[in-house]
Formats: C-alpha cells, sequence, structure tokens
C-alpha cells in the first residue's frame, strides 16, 4: 500500500508526499514511515506534521479495530524526541520542533491506541540521529527520533533489537542509524 486513508497533504494542491508504504504479509502488516519535520513551532509544516500524526493515529485504530489480534508495525523516522532523554541537551531544544508538547502527546496517541515502542524495553538508551553540523555524531550528541512501534501481538514476537550505530561511521552515512528488530 501507499499512503494511508485520508493522509494529508501539503500546499496549495494538498500535494500527497511519499511517507507511508505499507506491506502485509499473512498476519504481519508493516509500515514504512517518514513523518514531516515541522521545520519551526510556528512553520505550517509544524501544523501538517501535526495533522498528519493525528489521521496516522486514526488510520492505526481503525486497522487495530478490524484486526485487534494483528502483527502491526510502525517504523521509521517520526522526528519526534517524547522523552528529554531523547535528546542530547533538553536546554538545546526548547522551544523547538521534535519535543513540544504538541508532538509528544501525538507520540502518546498511539501508545493509547495499543501501538508501544518495542525498542525501548530492550535498548533504553541510545540515539538513532546526529546532526552532521558541529561534530554531533562524534560528540554523541544525537537524538532518539526513529522508532518502531508494535501492537500487543508485535510486541510478543520480538526477540531482539539493534541500534545499528556503527552505520553512522565512515564515508556518506546518513545522519540516521537503523533501528532494527528481530521477530519470530
Amino acid at each position: 500500500e501507499i499512503g494511508f486513508a485520508d493522509m494529508p497533504g501539503f500546499g496549495l494542491e494538498l500535494t500527497q508526499e511519499a511517507r507511508a508504504i505499507g506491506a502485509t504479509f499473512n498476519d504481519l502488516r508493516l509500515w514504512s514511515l517518514y513523518i514531516p519535520n515541522g521545520r519551526t513551532l510556528e512553520d505550517p509544516h509544524y501544523e501538517y506534521k501535526l495533522n498528519w500524526l493525528d489521521r496516522l493515529a486514526a488510520a492505526s485504530a481503525e486497522w487495530l479495530e478490524h484486526d485487534p489480534n494483528q502483527s502491526l508495525a510502525l517504523m521509521g523516522d517520526f522526528n519526534i524526541a517524547p522523552l528529554d532523554t531523547d535528546v542530547w541537551d533538553m536546554d538545546e531544544f526548547i522551544g523547538s520542533t521534535h519535543v513540544s508538547q504538541a508532538e509528544r502527546d501525538a507520540f502518546e496517541a498511539f501508545e493509547q491506541i495499543g501501538l508501544k515502542d518495542v525498542v525501548r524495553p530492550l535498548i533504553p538508551d541510545g540515539y538513532t540521529y546526529w546532526d552532521y553540523q558541529q561534530l554531533r555524531f562524534p560528540k554523541n550528541e544525537g537524538m532518539r527520533i526513529d522508532f518502531i512501534l508494535g501492537s500487543e501481538a508485535f510486541a510478543e514476537r520480538v526477540t531482539s533489537a539493534e541500534i545499528v550505530r556503527d552505520e553512522r561511521k565512515g564515508e556518506g552515512p546518513s545522519d540516521h542509524v537503523p533501528v532494527v528488530v528481530e521477530i519470530d
């Protein structure tokens, strides 16, 4: 599936951006996501981000209502640091996107419908993103903004998890690292 029902668009023509792709394999439903960044709290993209998250939560609730026992996972760059410890220095982020109360509330909405972070119980600490600027990676000044949120049925299948920090090393790496779970 490309996109989900009523996925918000952005701009005058409300263009839908390539931000969600889903696949279903038997009882396993996976979504690879890139949540809008938001840019700044005053930017129209911030409201777009909140609307996008709201609609994704509503779609996820519909999927779980249709099949409460499905193994559902939402994976990718959420562009939200739900906890203060998910950023290297909270004082540096006050008044910024990624840590606003509205974004954190939007993230919490997924837990309210039955999707939880399946990696944090196995790896409580660690970042998934480091800006290219100001030697953030060597200083470990990062953010944890990439997640795998899973239904209860999916969470029960998780046997291990890894934040693959070494992928950030070397020439030409992404500013994000893979977050991987193994399931049975």
